[in-house]
């Protein structure tokens, strides 16, 4: 069984850095697309960044293209987000997610961390 364990989250005021990880376990993990998603108070979650399994496509929401950066690293069987110039509406709990090479929707999901943006 795929387990994914994020972490990383934090307060940071308005403009500054975070680095998030996920570190994914049970399957091989080269063999998933992965993704990071938020959800704000209030909204529904959304898709923030995904990578392909290898690591040579990625896709951004257009809401953090030039400011997030999403990596992989499949010998260490992490993903990471980083995020620059923070905002206070970047503020929502961010989860990993892992989607099976050919699966239509993410079907395994970590237990989220949270990410506060102060102004």
């Amino acid at each position: 069984q795929v387990a994914l364990v994020e972490s990383g989250g934090g307060l940071v005021q308005a403009g500054g850095s975070l680095r998030l990880s996920c570190v994914f376990s049970g399957r091989t993990f080269s063999s998933y697309r992965m993704g990071w998603f938020r959800q704000a108070p209030g909204k529904e979650r959304e898709i923030v960044a995904d990578i392909s399994s290898r690591g040579g496509s990625t896709s951004y929401a257009d809401s953090v293209k030039g400011r997030f950066t999403i990596s992989r690293d499949n010998a260490k069987n992490t993903v990471y987000l980083q995020m620059n110039s923070l905002k206070p509406e970047d503020t929502a709990v961010y989860y990993c997610a892992a989607r099976t090479i050919g699966a239509l929707l993410y079907n395994y999901w970590g237990q989220g961390t949270q990410v506060t943006v102060s102004s």
